[in-house]
């Protein structure tokens, strides 16, 4: 497949309520008529940036997997984002891409923000997942992984980046800048779905959902600080020409990472 077509979600999340958050996403997605590929929520989708996994943590079984699950088969589409997990013993932040035939496949995020403590209650992850969906290889992370581009680096050849975040206006100069910048360094398309609102703790979230080809050209008109769909069209033969004509890739450096 040449193109993949994927609807950026940007909205503000009911803090601690996945049933109402669950409930507003159905009636977004639902009545988005075009087929999509790919659906992308934010980081902690159904609660907001909580550090309190103890009352809000699910399941594999749980209900809002069930719920991504159906939706996915419903639409024909790949759903992902990022939501509280609790699993044997350990809370995660956990993102999760669910397929049309109910596969998941999970990637834990790997950098914790300490500033909010949140290492004091999830579990880091330490695998990086490459998804494989319909001829494209996708590399999903979370938010505060931004910062860090040698855990991002394309050693594995993939084709888009993609970041789901609870990222805070007063940072946001930060995050637009190295989100262009990953695609930059990594000769790919750069994916970042990003929440509005404010959440319970008073802090302000402005959006700038956005994608960023390979050159670091902004493809998105860049949603506005509020609630919006942005559905764009991926296209493999635009990365496969400049790949080929700058051979940037081929001279990146050789290392292992320890985590």
């Amino acid at each position: 497949m040449q193109n993949l077509k994927i609807a950026l979600i940007q909205t503000n999340i009911v803090w601690q309520n996945a049933v109402e958050n669950r409930s507003r996403y159905s009636e977004k997605i639902n009545n988005i008529q075009e087929q999509v590929d790919v659906f992308v929520l934010p980081e902690m989708f159904t609660t907001g940036f909580s550090m309190e996994p103890q009352h809000l943590a699910e399941t594999m079984d749980g209900k809002t997997v069930e719920w991504m699950k159906n939706l996915a088969s419903k639409k024909n589409a790949a759903i992902c984002g990022s939501l509280i997990i609790s699993e044997d013993g350990n809370y995660y932040n956990r993102f999760l891409f669910i397929e049309p035939s109910g596969e998941i496949q999970i990637y834990d995020k790997r950098h914790l923000f300490t500033l909010a403590g949140e290492e004091k209650v999830y579990t880091a992850g330490s695998k990086k997942l490459i998804v494989e969906f319909k001829g494209w290889k996708i590399c999903p992370l979370v938010c505060y992984d931004l910062r860090f581009p040698v855990w991002a680096r394309n050693v594995e050849d993939y084709d888009v980046l993609l970041y789901v975040a609870n990222w805070p206006k007063i940072r946001i100069a930060a995050w637009d800048a190295l989100l262009k910048a990953r695609a930059i360094e990594n000769m790919c398309y750069v994916l970042g779905v990003n929440r509005v609102g404010v959440d319970a703790n008073s802090y302000e979230y402005s959006g700038h959902s956005v994608v960023y080809d390979c050159l670091g050209e902004k493809l998105t008109r860049s949603i506005p600080n509020h609630e919006g769909i942005e559905i764009i069209a991926l296209q493999k033969a635009h990365i496969s020409k400049f790949r080929n004509k700058l051979n940037f890739l081929n001279d990146k450096d050789t290392f292992e990472v320890n985590v």
